[in-house]
């Protein structure tokens, strides 16, 4: 089999995988601030990083550990967890005077809302290791925020820890994942909120000083008393170090966290730890609605639970992020939903047809060994599904089930069995029969159409395809004579 060949964002390039352990290889995805709904642009992170471990897990056989953390304490879920917070909801209870037991309420509600929402997109909980909460790890952050005060790469300001980007620039490179135009940079300038433009370089916030009605830890450093939180940067460095180890194999995240929060993560794990978090950064592009960049303002922000009210299938919102390559922004809209639950439909229904078939236990026939090569190899080059996608539909349009030897059928339920543990859109067990019945008028025509067409009489089959298509059917040509389908609505 091929290597896998991923665009690791720290070269700039496509770039061989190679596990540090093949035993286990170890995978980090930046996961939500818990501080409201995930909306559908978060999602496609994590439907990205879904399809990355189990391209690791089903294709190229490697034992993974995914980690996913959550983010319960930054600016936003403070705001949210706050005394009179319009976003506070009768659910979590009555606010107590403990700042940090109502921010414990308010987040653990959105934290498991997300994991509800990300298991109804199909993502199996149990593939992830570990959800660390930032909460949780306050101590091991203490620590790195003094290993970097002691090498003299962070210094203190009014009871905040910020990181000296100009003195890690004199010692390492900034500027990794990006590029950092310190010709204009203003040496001085400290950044204290957990996020800002992007295109601004200052020294960031490693430790936040505490501030009234905020959670806060007792924070000892350098002779002075830092009472405080951790900074947003922080948070990852701290968990990756403690849940995985660095270096590990694979860090994802949408390409939006690229700089600020990637850039400096590296600058202060090797800061502090000595070593870079990761040998491969991978990042999503961003998800468009309608051709724009998705705005409450123009109507276009929906969370999945605002898609599955208008009754939408999950599995049609999993097809259309994974159809379209991770690497190129991805345009949401309506009709796309629409054409995603046809083509999804269309795989489905051979589930159907082969529902009462056993599955090979090994794969000999060579047309089923190039479908699986085939799409293998698509999803090797950096995780092509269009490409994957498409061959696997045009091996449906060439060879209709119903013109397949018994031993056929169980080879095919074999292969998309395992096309089905990477993509993981169908039904196995097969859903709808009765949606395969073709009424036996429309077979009669399909009938006279290819006797027209044996007869070269394409005029005649030119129109009998049109009445088939206006009564709702489609007919397929193959190598071996044609099948029908519905056409979905």
């Amino acid at each position: 089999m091929q290597p896998l060949v991923l665009f690791n964002s720290l070269g700039r390039k496509k770039e061989e995988f190679q596990p540090l352990d093949p035993a286990n290889v170890r995978m980090y995805t930046c996961g939500p601030t818990v501080y409201s709904y995930a909306h559908i642009g978060n999602m496609r992170a994590f439907l990205f990083a879904d399809l990355l471990q189990r391209t690791l897990r089903f294709v190229c056989r490697y034992p993974v550990t995914w980690v996913m953390n959550i983010t319960d304490i930054d600016d936003k879920t403070i705001r949210g967890s706050a005394p009179g917070s319009p976003e506070w909801r009768p659910e979590m209870g009555e606010q107590t005077p403990d700042p940090l037991e109502n921010l414990r309420r308010f987040t653990r509600f959105y934290e498991q809302a997300f994991k509800e929402d990300i298991a109804t997109l199909g993502i199996e909980l149990e593939h992830i290791a570990a959800f660390p909460r930032a909460t949780e790890y306050i101590e091991p952050m203490q620590e790195l925020v003094r290993r970097i005060y002691e090498r003299e790469i962070a210094y203190i300001s009014q009871g905040s820890v910020y990181f000296n980007v100009t003195r890690w620039n004199s010692i390492d490179k900034y500027g990794k994942l990006v590029t950092i135009d310190f010709e204009h940079f203003r040496k001085g300038v400290r950044i204290d909120a957990d996020e800002y433009d992007r295109e601004s370089v200052a020294d960031f916030v490693l430790w936040k000083a505490r501030k009234p009605g905020e959670p806060f830890w007792q924070f000892s450093l350098g002779g002075e008393q830092c009472d405080g939180r951790p900074g947003w940067h922080l948070e990852c460095s701290t968990m990756e170090y403690v849940l995985l180890g660095l270096p590990f194999d694979i860090h994802t995240g949408g390409i939006d966290l690229k700089f600020p929060h990637h850039e400096d993560e590296i600058a202060q794990s090797k800061a502090g730890y000595g070593v870079e978090p990761t040998r491969y950064w991978c990042h999503n592009e961003h998800l468009l609605v309608e051709g724009e960049k998705m705005s409450k303002s123009l109507g276009n922000f929906y969370t999945l639970r605002d898609l599955l009210a208008r009754g939408i299938d999950p599995m049609d919102i999993r097809y259309i992020m994974l159809a379209a390559h991770y690497r190129s922004k991805l345009n949401f809209t309506f009709e796309a939903l629409k054409a995603a639950r046809r083509a999804r439909r269309r795989v489905q229904r051979v589930f159907d047809e082969l529902a009462a078939v056993n599955p090979a236990e090994q794969v000999t026939i060579p047309a089923m060994q190039q479908l699986r090569d085939t799409v293998f190899s698509a999803l090797l080059d950096d995780l092509n599904t269009p490409k994957a996608l498409g061959a696997l539909f045009t091996f449906l349009r060439q060879h209709p089930v119903a013109a397949m030897t018994p031993a056929e059928r169980a080879e095919y339920k074999a292969v998309l069995l395992h096309l089905n543990q990477v993509f993981h859109l169908w039904n196995p067990e097969g859903e709808s029969p009765a949606a395969v019945e073709i009424p036996e008028e429309i077979r009669q025509l399909a009938e006279q159409r290819w006797a027209a067409r044996q007869q070269k009489d394409y005029a005649t089959a030119d129109a009998l395809r049109e009445r088939i298509q206006q009564a709702g059917f489609r007919v397929i040509d193959t190598p071996s004579g044609y099948h029908l389908e519905p056409i979905e609505e």
